[in-house]
C-alpha cells in the first residue's frame, strides 16, 4: 500500500517563538499518520510496539517537511548531549545540537518535556528531552553548555508535556528537586497523602533562568488532557510518540 496517498503531510505545528529567520522548527501532533490503535495515527516511535512499516511510513510523511533525516536518539533519561554533525543515529543521548544547516535535531516525547533551543544570531540549534529525571540531573543546562554561546543569547521553546494539573508525583520526587534548589518547592502543590502535582514547565523555567536563559516561550499545553492532539504515556500506557525538531537553513 502506498501510505503517502492516504496522508499527504504529517500534522505539525510551528512553534510560536522569536527565533531568527534561518531557524526552522516543527512539533508533530498525533494525527496525520497511518498507525492503527492504540498508536493512531502519526506515531514516530519505533520502540513502542507499533508495526515497523507504519512507523517507517509516518517518518516518511514527516520527512517531506524536513531538509534531511532527523538524528533520532536512543533516549535514556540522562544528560548526554551529542553533536548532530558527527553522531550516529540512535546514539544513547537525550539532546543534540547542530551548527550545520540542514541537520535536523529531534527528540521524541509522550508526556516528557521537549525543549528546543537556538541563539539570537541563528548560529546553533539544539533539542533536549527532559523527563523529570533528566530535568533534575541537568539535561537542560548541559545542552546550553554544549551550544557554546552566551546563555543570555539563548532562546528556548517548551513543547507539549504533561500539564501541572495531571503530573502527580510522590514525596521522593519533590524532595529531590527541593534538595537541588529550594525554589523548586513553588512548582509542587499538595495532592493527597504523600502526593504532589508537579509543574514541569515551571521547573524547567526555573532551571533555565538559573542557567542564564530568560527568553522562554511555550509551555502551555497538556499532553494528558488533550487526547485528540497529543500522545500521552501516563494517560494511555501503550501509545505513540511525537517529535520536536529543529534545524538551521542557509
Amino acid at each position: 500500500m502506498n501510505y503517502s496517498t492516504r496522508c499527504a503531510l504529517a500534522d505539525t505545528l510551528v512553534p510560536d517563538w522569536p527565533a531568527p529567520a534561518n531557524v526552522r522548527a516543527l512539533q508533530t501532533l498525533r494525527s496525520g499518520g497511518v498507525s492503527q490503535p492504540p498508536w493512531q495515527s502519526l506515531n514516530l516511535g519505533d520502540h513502542v510496539g507499533d508495526d515497523p512499516a507504519h512507523v517507517a511510513a509516518n517518518r516518511g510523511l514527516l520527512r517531506q517537511q524536513l531538509p534531511g533525516d532527523p538524528l533520532w536518539l536512543q533516549q535514556v533519561h540522562g544528560i548526554v548531549t551529542v553533536n548532530a554533525e558527527n553522531s550516529p543515529i540512535f546514539s544513547p543521548a537525550d539532546a543534540s545540537f547542530s551548527r550545520k544547516p540542514g541537520l535536523v535535531c529531534a527528540v521524541m516525547t509522550a508526556d516528557c518535556l521537549p525543549v528546543l533551543y537556538c541563539d539570537q544570531a541563528g548560529t546553533v540549534v539544539a533539542a533536549a528531552h527532559a523527563g523529570w529525571r533528566g530535568l533534575l540531573a541537568g539535561v537542560l543546562e548541559q545542552t546550553i553548555a554544549q551550544m557554546s554561546v552566551p546563555a543570555n543569547e539563548v532562546l528556548a521553546w517548551l513543547g507539549p508535556a504533561i500539564g501541572p494539573r495531571c503530573f502527580e508525583v510522590g514525596d521522593e520526587v519533590r524532595a529531590a528537586f527541593v534538595a537541588r534548589d529550594a525554589v523548586a518547592a513553588h512548582a509542587f502543590v499538595p495532592h493527597g497523602k504523600a502526593k504532589w502535582l508537579a509543574d514541569i514547565y515551571l521547573l524547567a523555567r526555573q532551571r533555565l533562568n538559573q542557567a542564564g536563559v530568560f527568553a522562554i516561550s511555550g509551555g502551555d499545553a497538556c499532553t494528558v488532557s488533550e487526547p485528540q492532539r497529543y500522545f500521552s504515556y501516563r494517560r494511555d500506557g501503550v501509545t505513540g510518540r511525537m517529535a520536536s525538531l529543529i534545524w538551521l537553513v542557509k
